[in-house]
C-alpha cells in the first residue's frame, strides 16, 4: 500500500487538459438565436410527438438538449402543449390510433404552422409503410414543410432541418 501512496505522491494529479471554450460554435448559436428573434419576435417553441417509432429519433431529440447542442442556448425550446408552439416535430411512422391526436394538436397550434418530419419512418413510413396499422408517411396526414431523413437522423441534421423550416417562413413573410 505504501509503494503505491509513494507513486500517487511523486506523480500528482494525471488529467487531460480542459478543453478551450469553441468561440465559433457559441458566435453561431448567437447568430442563429439572433435570426430566429428576428423572424418570430421571441424563441422558437417546439411540439415533438412521436406517432409510432422506435424511439431512435427521440434519443438524438434528446441529444440537442445536452449541454454539447445547448439548443436552449440558441432560442428554441420544447413545450408540452401545442397551443404555445411555432412548430410541430413529428417522428415514427403515423399508426391508425395516433393519427386523430396528431391532427387535434395540429389543429391547436396557432399559425404560422410548421410541420418538420423527422427520421426515415416520418419522411417515408420506413420499414412499416402504410398497413392496416399504420398510416405511414406524416405527408399522408399533415403537410409537412420540411423532412429530415435518417434512421435516426443525427441531432445536427434535426437542428438543421428546424433551422430551414424556419427559413421558409421568412421567405414567406
Amino acid at each position: 500500500m505504501i509503494p503505491i501512496l509513494i507513486k500517487i505522491a511523486r506523480t500528482g494529479i494525471v488529467s487531460e487538459p480542459p478543453q478551450q471554450a469553441r468561440e465559433q460554435w457559441r458566435a453561431r448559436a448567437a447568430e442563429i438565436e439572433a435570426r430566429i428573434v428576428a423572424i418570430l419576435g421571441r424563441a422558437l417553441v417546439i411540439r415533438h410527438v412521436d406517432a409510432g417509432s422506435c424511439n431512435g429519433c427521440e434519443l438524438e431529440l434528446h441529444a440537442l438538449n445536452n449541454p454539447y447542442y445547448n439548443l436552449e442556448g440558441m432560442g428554441i425550446r420544447f413545450a408540452a402543449s401545442p397551443r404555445h408552439a411555432d412548430l410541430l416535430l413529428v417522428t415514427g411512422p403515423v399508426t391508425k390510433h395516433m393519427e386523430i391526436a396528431l391532427k387535434r394538436t395540429y389543429a391547436a397550434m396557432p399559425e404560422p404552422k410548421l410541420v418538420v418530419a423527422a427520421g426515415a419512418c416520418a419522411c417515408t413510413g420506413g420499414i412499416f409503410g402504410e398497413s392496416y396499422a399504420s398510416c405511414g408517411r406524416i405527408a399522408n396526414v399533415l403537410p409537412v414543410d420540411v423532412a429530415v431523413p435518417g434512421c435516426p437522423p443525427s441531432p445536427t441534421a434535426i437542428l438543421q432541418g428546424i433551422l430551414t423550416a424556419i427559413s421558409a417562413t421568412e421567405k414567406k413573410g
